[in-house]
């Protein structure tokens, strides 16, 4: 049994979506972000750097927060959506890097200067939006003449990025500029596994498909 602490956001969701792809046992406890609970003395037993998500696993006592820690921990686990050769492996630890350095921390920024606070910041706003679209240009020419990520093998390296994509509309950013995303956005969006993760730790709103 996986505990698993979170909420709607799409570091949250990344998790969800493996473990419902894994159908790994789990139980959710919610972590209103909003309402401070990351702050709780008892989750920063569990995550001292009070963000979510943050797991622990029951079977064998491990806890960890860090999403991109998460994913690698579940995908040793289980041995699911991490290639065996070393090449591909390599690749898609370099694009769940890329992830978690780059295109959720810039686009987290445009959701707060441009959703949040628009007007407010014009210089960071503009700064922002400008990196928001170059890293989606990265990503549409990676994702050319090929399925998922990292070759045409589903990994957790799409896992982790897809959630982020899912927030397109709070980003300003038009798919059809990037048709390479859209297509794969789309097909990663039908999956079952991704459709229920998604609604954890609670329904929020139907996942965004681009017209």
């Amino acid at each position: 049994m996986i505990d698993l602490y979170t909420w709607t956001t799409p570091n949250g969701r990344k998790i969800s979506i493996l473990l419902e792809e894994l159908g790994l046992e789990y139980s959710v406890h919610s972590i209103n972000i909003m309402e401070g609970d990351q702050n709780a003395e008892e989750f920063l037993k569990i995550s001292p750097n009070n963000k979510i998500p943050a797991i622990v696993d029951q079977e064998t006592g491990i806890t960890l927060m860090e999403s991109g820690a998460i994913m690698l921990y579940l995908a040793e686990k289980t041995g699911k959506f991490m290639p065996t050769n070393v090449k591909e492996r390599w690749e898609v630890t370099e694009w769940l890097m890329w992830q978690m350095g780059g295109f959720g921390p810039m686009l987290g920024q445009v959701h707060h200067f441009t959703k949040f606070n628009p007007g407010k910041a014009p210089y960071a706003q503009d700064r922002f939006l400008a990196e928001a679209n170059r890293i989606y240009g990265v990503l549409d020419r990676r994702l050319d003449a090929q399925d998922y990520i990292v070759g045409n093998e589903y990994s957790i390296a799409d896992m982790a990025v897809w959630p982020w994509v899912s927030r397109f509309e709070w980003q300003t950013i038009d798919l059809d500029k990037f048709p390479n995303v859209k297509r794969w956005y789309t097909l990663i969006a039908a999956r079952p596994a991704v459709q229920k993760g998604y609604h954890v730790p609670k329904f929020t709103q139907d996942i965004p498909i681009p017209e």
